[in-house]
């Protein structure tokens, strides 16, 4: 959004030293009413143009160019979910123009250049540039969609707004993914110990999974977000971790086929979210646009429901409650590792766990927390 910090040009005499200070609470006044959720919106906008008179021109803010990762490029259901939030920015007064990247690499490149002023990735890219709002997507963190709505509202409230801002960039917002779900060519891989010797993708970007996986007894098969799936449908892998919606969109019944399936336990709720120059966009503006996102929630769901459709029920492989039980605590105890060794954030781990025990008092990790 190219927004600067407004220079007063005050000098640091005394002569104009009270000045100064009525000027600063003046402006510590607009910042107050533009992060106040209780103040119309219309109030809120006002407030931030005059905290930043100078790019503030016809009334709007300079045209900025977010880049949107898809698989698909410009017709695919990201960038076309993405002309809502268009929407959403023009009524903010934010001239956009938006350009459509099939590589999430290039796309985190682009933004890193500055060449995008704002990028929208996945929750696992986003953590390469604020491991806060990356850890959403932390293994077994949100058992439900329930708990990411929860998430996101506590999220959105402004006191929580610095956790969103790193040195160069800030998260505008944050999307539902739905849940993701082990992939599996042989339905006898229906526990973590049966995937010993069996060959699983992983993210070429993220060593950390490869370290999980190598842990399991497993082969890491470094992959791409596109060439995960083919190499599941190829066979080149026997085990793919993916969101429901993949099932149609990348055709993973064809590598499920004909003994294949998918585990019925959710192990992840992923996420896409938008990383954007903290220059481009102050603080009171990402606010705005963050809330944004969460009052679309229902409506991204009610979409990613419908890009999921019906999945075939002969697909599903059950596992008895006792082994989810096992799950559980072998995820707390990964998420416990990938924090201690700085991979996952800590306080966002206490959060997602404090959001666990308010929807389920009786879990057995809410009496005695370790994260």
């Amino acid at each position: 959004m190219g927004l600067l910090r407004v220079g007063f040009g005050v000098c640091l005499s005394l002569a104009f030293f009270t000045a100064k200070a009525s000027v600063s609470e003046g402006q510590q006044a607009l910042r107050t009413t533009a992060m106040n959720t209780s103040v119309a919106i219309e109030q809120r906008i006002e407030a931030i143009k005059q905290l930043y008179p100078e790019q503030w021109k016809n009334k709007a803010l300079s045209k900025r160019r977010i880049c949107i990762w898809d698989i698909a490029g410009r017709s695919g259901p990201i960038f076309t979910a993405a002309q809502d939030q268009k929407t959403e920015l023009m009524n903010l007064g934010i001239q956009v123009d938006m350009e459509a990247y099939t590589s999430e690499s290039i796309l985190a490149e682009e933004l890193k250049a500055g060449r995008c002023d704002a990028a929208f990735m996945t929750g696992m890219k986003a953590r390469t540039f604020n491991k806060f709002s990356g850890t959403i997507d932390s293994v077994g963190a949100l058992p439900t969609i329930k708990h990411m709505k929860l998430l996101l509202r506590v999220l959105t409230n402004p006191k929580m707004a610095s956790k969103f801002e790193t040195e160069r960039y800030t998260i505008l917002g944050i999307a539902p993914a739905g849940a993701a779900y082990i992939f599996v060519n042989d339905r006898k891989i229906n526990s973590l110990t049966k995937a010993a010797g069996k060959r699983i993708a992983v993210l070429d970007y993220d060593s950390t999974q490869a370290k999980m996986v190598l842990k399991l007894g497993a082969t890491p098969v470094p992959s791409s977000l596109v060439g995960a799936p083919n190499k599941f449908n190829n066979g080149a892998v026997d085990v793919l971790p993916a969101p429901l919606v993949a099932y149609s969109f990348m055709e993973l019944y064809r590598g499920m086929e004909p003994d294949g399936g998918i585990i019925n336990y959710p192990f992840s709720q992923a996420s896409m979210q938008m990383v954007a120059l903290k220059d481009k966009f102050p603080t009171e503006v990402a606010q705005l646009i963050r809330e944004g996102f969460q009052k679309g929630f229902d409506r991204i769901i009610n979409q990613l429901n419908l890009q999921t459709g019906e999945i075939p029920e002969h697909w599903w492989i059950e596992i008895p409650d006792k082994e989810k039980q096992d799950y559980e605590v072998m995820m707390q105890q990964a998420r416990i590792e990938l924090r201690d060794a700085d991979y996952y954030d800590a306080g966002m781990l206490t959060i997602q766990r404090k959001v666990r025990c308010k929807l389920d008092r009786a879990r057995f990790e809410c009496p005695n927390p370790v994260e």
